[in-house]
């Protein structure tokens, strides 16, 4: 939609953003869950993804593959929800999701959240109190691991060029979740439950949500042409 295309170059799939404007939402994207209620969704552990990928310089946008639960309404009539996935994740300034206290809010990441843990209604009602107070950095470093432990967050940074060919590796299993590039393993998380749909994607939004309270969201323009080039993809059970 918005100018996104999906095409395939030999032996390759290529996903690409084209001259996408700021005001329209522009995206390319694979995806196994268009229109099914998420208790329909495909996929729950144990499995493991596999893709072999690379990307253009400078991507501006949102961009990456693994699995989630759609909380966001955009591929069919469902009712809000909160987040829980597990992924390898793309954000370019100017968003700012910053999820674990050690990892920068934007760039190439190994991600898992699962939000809709049973512990996370009480935390809802203390939501508004703890992101006035984490506004003060010392109580932000005291106050929000705990809540990132409950709530089944881990991120680390893709030690990997997105530029270059690499191989990137999942294994999500009921009680972890474990990333890899190009064998070999560089992040051990939590495992969401599912069940969960698969999305391969690129696109022109930012994102900006941050425990002390800012929220923005937005879409970006992309001059010229922008892409995510796929040779390999796989879903093993496990």
């Amino acid at each position: 939609m918005g100018g996104g295309v999906i095409e395939t170059r030999g032996s390759t799939l290529c996903l690409i953003i084209a001259h996408a404007r700021a005001d329209r939402y522009a995206d390319a994207q694979i995806d196994d869950y268009r229109g099914l209620p998420r208790r329909r969704f495909p996929w729950r552990p144990a499995l493991r993804l596999t893709v072999r990928a690379r990307f253009s310089p400078q991507v501006r946008g949102t961009a990456g593959f693994g699995f989630w639960n759609d909380p966001f309404l955009m591929t069919g009539r469902r009712t809000p929800t909160l987040p829980r996935a597990v992924w390898f994740f793309y954000a370019s300034p100017p968003s700012n999701i910053k999820l674990d206290r050690h990892t920068a809010g934007h760039g190439w990441k190994a991600a898992v959240i699962d939000t809709l843990r049973p512990i996370a209604l009480p935390l809802a009602f203390l939501a508004l109190p703890a992101t006035l107070l984490m506004n003060w950095p010392p109580l932000y470093r005291i106050l929000w691991p705990p809540i990132q432990h409950a709530l089944h967050i881990g991120e680390r940074e893709v030690p990997a060029d997105m530029e270059t060919w690499h191989t990137y590796s999942l294994e999500w299993r009921k009680r972890e979740t474990r990333f890899f590039v190009d064998g070999e393993c560089f992040l051990h998380a939590p495992a969401p439950r599912g069940p969960l749909g698969f999305v391969l994607w690129i696109d022109n939004q930012y994102l900006v949500i941050t425990p002390w309270g800012r929220f923005r969201w937005g879409l970006l323009a992309v001059p010229d042409h922008q892409w995510m080039e796929v040779g390999y993809l796989t879903i093993e059970r496990l």
